[in-house]
């Protein structure tokens, strides 16, 4: 991006308080410790701080101008751009990108899977032309609007990931994507809390699709019953993707071990089917369908399906979303960025088959399940009782106690902590060289402070 402050004012309605309207930005940022240099500074107010407090820090760390709310005069050589609403301002400059760009927009939403179907459909797409889209986490009503204000205004596709956790929240980044094709991954139990029920999940999410018309194209996970009344209703083309031959994009001949591989395969408008050979880099038969979503997007996209299979091939994977790290002689797989039901439950499956001397799952908490939490950690705990080539546990946290329970019910070695600190000094003794470390949980749990202690062990050199 690049806009004056005099451009912004007049883009979400602003007013100048102080410095010069001739200031260029390029960047935009609502963190105040990250800058990249001619920042507007986008103070939000949050559940526990206001952002506006940081706004000194924010041009400290190099911000050139801020957006604020906040009533008052103000002095100074920096541009303070006074709005009513910061985030509705925020959501304002991203549409104003995204009104730019002439390219094709793909959504995708879902309880789990999101951000690997991202990337998966990223390097599905590229096999047509450049593609830009979301990064990292940033999917949500502050997220999103930051990503449209950076992406390449000149590639062909624009890939967006759009979170949600409270009801509404779908409505507002619909406004601001416009999507002409979304993906629905799945529908789960992630922020059940706040949405009440899997069927009010799939309401909020199925949003997604509210302005789709007769040129457009909704991809639905066609395993998922509560979407089966959209696949009919819904006033664009469907097409559904899964594990069964009914559906419209599917996968056969699944081998799944380090890697997963399979047959995809496309039904053809004029009958018959079209099959493909995928041999992924990533494992487990929940990144299979993350793959067909990809594949069913590329071709709704029109293109050539064996361009877009050889383009997925070479996606390598993700930060801490079953990512393969090798420290010294151990091998640590970590999937520990969220859980759901779900995702811990396909992790448990990939360790199941991982090659290793002993193989070891280090469970924490997962959070945000609301009112059936406990019941949802021991359905895991029993899937995971029932899995012969685990050889034992380490678990963290409260509600991971109801996880627990079946697994000493069938006499699997399970130790507890109740720190991170404490998971460390016991993953630390039980693990050996050779072994192979599973680390699953909420980002909440901190993980990540598990697996950058494993680093600094030299017992594993």
């Amino acid at each position: 991006m690049e806009l004056s402050i005099r451009e912004i004012c007049s883009i979400v309605g602003g007013i100048l308080l102080c410095g010069d309207a001739d200031t260029v930005i390029r960047h935009v940022s609502f963190d105040s410790r990250k800058m990249e240099g001619d920042d507007l500074f986008v103070p939000t107010l949050g559940a526990r701080v206001d952002g506006h407090d940081f706004i000194d820090s924010a041009f400290a760390n190099g911000a050139a101008a801020t957006l604020t709310s906040r009533t008052g005069k103000v002095t100074g050589t920096r541009p303070y751009v006074f709005v009513q609403d910061t985030q509705k301002a925020l959501e304002t400059l991203g549409k104003y990108y995204r009104h730019l760009f002439k390219g094709r927009v793909i959504g995708i939403t879902g309880s789990v899977g999101k951000t690997t179907t991202r990337e998966l459909t990223k390097a599905a797409l590229s096999a047509g032309g450049s593609v830009t889209g979301s990064i990292k986490n940033m999917n949500s009503q502050i997220g999103l609007p930051v990503v449209l204000c950076h992406m390449d205004q000149e590639a062909d596709y624009a890939v967006m990931e759009m979170g949600i956790s409270d009801p509404g929240e779908m409505r507002p980044l619909v406004d601001m994507v416009q999507p002409h094709t979304v993906i629905v991954t799945n529908i789960g139990v992630a922020h059940m809390e706040q949405l009440g029920s899997r069927e009010g999940i799939c309401r909020e999410k199925m949003h997604i699709a509210d302005d789709l018309g007769p040129e457009d194209t909704a991809i639905l996970n066609g395993e998922e019953p509560l979407l089966i009344p959209y696949s009919k209703s819904l006033p664009c083309r469907v097409l559904t993707f899964g594990l069964h031959p009914d559906m419209d994009v599917y996968a056969q001949d699944i081998v799944d071990g380090e890697t997963a591989s399979f047959t995809a395969c496309f039904r053809v408008p004029a009958g018959g089917v079209r099959e493909i050979p995928v041999t992924l880099s990533i494992p487990g038969v929940h990144n299979v369908m993350n793959a067909l979503a990809a594949l069913a997007a590329a071709w709704a996209e029109g293109i050539k399906p064996e361009k877009a299979a050889e383009a997925v091939e070479r996606y390598g994977g993700f930060s801490r979303r079953l990512e393969r790290v090798q420290i010294g002689r151990l091998k640590l797989i970590d999937d520990s960025y969220n859980a759901a039901p779900p995702s811990m439950k396909a992790a448990l499956a990939v360790l199941e088959k991982a090659q290793g001397k002993k193989r070891i799952a280090l469970l924490a908490d997962m959070l945000e399940l609301g009112p059936q939490e406990a019941a949802m950690h021991r359905e895991v705990g029993e899937y995971a009782a029932a899995l012969p080539h685990i050889d034992l546990f380490i678990t963290l946290g409260t509600l991971i106690r109801n996880l627990e329970r079946p697994l000493v019910e069938a006499r699997r070695p399970v130790f507890h902590a109740d720190t991170v600190e404490e998971a460390e000094k016991i993953l630390t003794r039980l693990a050996e060289p050779g072994d192979v470390v599973l680390l699953k949980g909420s980002n909440g749990m901190h993980l990540d402070q598990v697996r950058e202690a494993l680093t600094k062990e030299e017992k594993f050199a």
